[in-house]
């Protein structure tokens, strides 16, 4: 998975939700809290944890070119 979020620190406040220009992440009703519905399509542009207040979004670059 390219971006992980710690849901402990998350406070749902879907600011990645918002930001993410391939609509890849998007809040769940139940928990509140966001999901990533659609991971091998994540462009890695880092626009999910720009503005995250909590600080709880880590993207994880694949290994390229070995």
């Amino acid at each position: 998975m390219a971006v992980l979020i710690d849901e402990e620190r998350c406070n749902g406040c879907g600011r990645c939700d918002h930001n993410c220009p391939g609509d890849l992440i998007h809040m769940d009703a139940a928990s509140g809290k966001p999901r990533i519905l659609y991971p091998d399509e994540c462009w890695y542009c880092g626009a999910c944890r720009i503005d995250c207040p909590q600080d709880c979004i880590k993207i994880i670059f694949p290994l390229t070119g070995l």
